[in-house]
């Protein structure tokens, strides 16, 4: 299934002989490779020699050389040099601090440093929840991750898990003017790690969990939410159930279907098919089967943390108790949250007609979404490069932008689905299509879309617990 991708970018400095056909020949050699050429660019030109910047996309480090030696074998050509772009991208990092303020003179410095602070510091102190309005935490979060379960990479530690938590920093303030800094812990201990993020969180006005590993993430999650006034949110979980709600919501308006009549089979029980599993229920699924590695999850079985044994008493009502190739007979819907290539075109062509396959293991599906399409009629993945991406970032700068201007402290449900049918809306009766059931990432109008939706929720909330209050007194 690999395509050239540009995760896998090269830009290759080519010495060519100066010719009219030289670029059309650079660029015919690199496609006989099977790369994508996206840029020429001629750097140099002399009256024997043209110096060529060659880019394109590639699948993987090997195909990189490939397209290297194809250049090479072109008779007067020469490859000089070859640079990675993503690399390129990454050198020094992909965030700075900028000060808000402009710091011009010694008027200026006495605002904002010594003495003048002083008196903010004593307003704080006499009253805590100034800080929202005083200091960054008004509109700063924390992306904390143990680096132990980073992409589909598994345990990498913080330090290789940092670029991941830059990229998601970045995305927060791209897309809904989130100030977001990562957090990557030396630990793996549940106990330090939640520590740590309680002693911390006064910087901060939202902590975003990142690629922590099941089960240690829903432990984390649930004690910071209790003793923390400010909101937790494990990405991994909710955002992926959020955009998964939203996307299914409109590939079953393309089918025609209804979501408490469908069969959903979901593969993966870990922190993504925990959520994804009990937001489909919220919103009224009836008929679910989740799948681990070693098949169906039902009640007749025990299992020893109690999110396998909640999906065991709350799905598959029937007692399936088979493989996930069994399962999926008859199925409507495929939602995959586990890893590459563990379904087939056969059990593809043995769901249901017009079948849903929500392949989203990443960077690798769990069927080529090219294959699957052969026999479903709505296929996604979480690539950028097929149609229907199902991206967290769809749902996550929004949602603690939403969380942000409510001043909320809990996540509710009701949060959640506010989101979801948020991104929903976002396509159109007459754009809405097999090949597009979800907006764009890039679309302007859905950080603020769900940031409102979010707020509207976090608002009615407070709303409902002033008039409990009022009614216990």
């Amino acid at each position: 299934m690999a395509n050239p991708s540009p995760g896998n970018s090269i830009t290759l400095r080519v010495a060519a002989p100066s010719s009219f056909t030289a670029t059309s020949e650079l660029a015919a050699a690199v496609a006989a490779a099977g790369a994508a050429v996206t840029a020429l660019d001629v750097t140099e030109s002399h009256h024997d020699t043209l110096v060529v910047d060659v880019t394109c996309n590639t699948t993987d480090e090997d195909h990189a050389n490939r397209v290297k030696d194809a250049l090479n074998a072109l008779d007067g050509v020469t490859v000089q040099h070859v640079s990675d772009r993503t690399f390129l991208m990454h050198l020094g990092g992909k965030l700075e601090v900028v000060p808000k303020v402009a710091l011009r003179n010694r008027d200026d410095l006495s605002r904002a440093y010594t003495p003048g602070v002083a008196r903010v510091c004593l307003a704080i102190a006499e009253d805590p929840a100034a800080a929202r309005n005083l200091t960054v935490k008004r509109n700063t979060i924390a992306v904390l991750t143990d680096g132990s379960a980073v992409l589909g990479l598994g345990n990498i530690g913080p330090a290789a898990a940092l670029p991941v938590m830059e990229g998601k920093a970045a995305l927060f303030k791209q897309f809904a003017n989130v100030d977001a800094w990562p957090v990557c812990l030396d630990t793996q201990d549940t106990e330090e790690i939640i520590m740590i993020a309680k002693a911390m969180a006064p910087v901060y006005g939202g902590i975003n969990l990142e690629d922590i590993a099941a089960p240690r993430c829903f432990e984390i999650e649930k004690r910071l939410r209790d003793e923390l006034d400010i909101p937790v949110f494990h990405d991994d979980q909710h955002g992926t159930a959020i955009v998964t709600l939203a996307a299914l919501v409109n590939a079953l308006r393309v089918v025609d279907k209804k979501l408490s009549e469908v069969k959903i089979v979901v593969s993966g029980v870990g922190a993504a098919g925990s959520a994804i599993i009990q937001l489909l229920k919220a919103q009224g699924a009836q008929h679910i089967v989740a799948a681990g590695r070693s098949g169906a999850i039902h009640s007749g079985e025990k299992y020893d943390d109690e999110h396998r044994s909640w999906i065991a008493a709350n799905t598959n009502e029937a007692g399936f108790s088979g493989t996930l190739h069994e399962a999926l007979k008859g199925a409507d819907v495929f939602i995959g949250v586990s890893a590459p290539h563990v379904i087939g075109e056969e059990q593809v062509a043995s769901m249901a007609e017009d079948a849903i396959v929500f392949a989203m293991a990443n960077p690798t599906p769990e069927i080529d979404p090219v294959i699957a399409s052969k026999h479903a009629a709505v296929v996604a993945t979480g690539r950028s490069d097929f149609p229907n991406q199902i991206n967290n970032v769809l749902a996550f700068p929004g949602f603690f932008r939403g969380l942000l201007d409510a001043g909320a402290s809990d996540i509710i449900p009701e949060m959640l689905v506010a989101a979801a049918e948020a991104i929903a809306n976002r396509v159109a009766d007459d754009e809405l299509n097999a090949s597009y059931i979800i907006p764009s990432v890039f679309d302007p109008h859905v950080a603020a879309d769900v940031a409102a939706a979010v707020a509207n929720a976090a608002n009615a909330n407070a709303r409902k617990q002033q008039t409990q209050a009022a009614g216990a007194l």
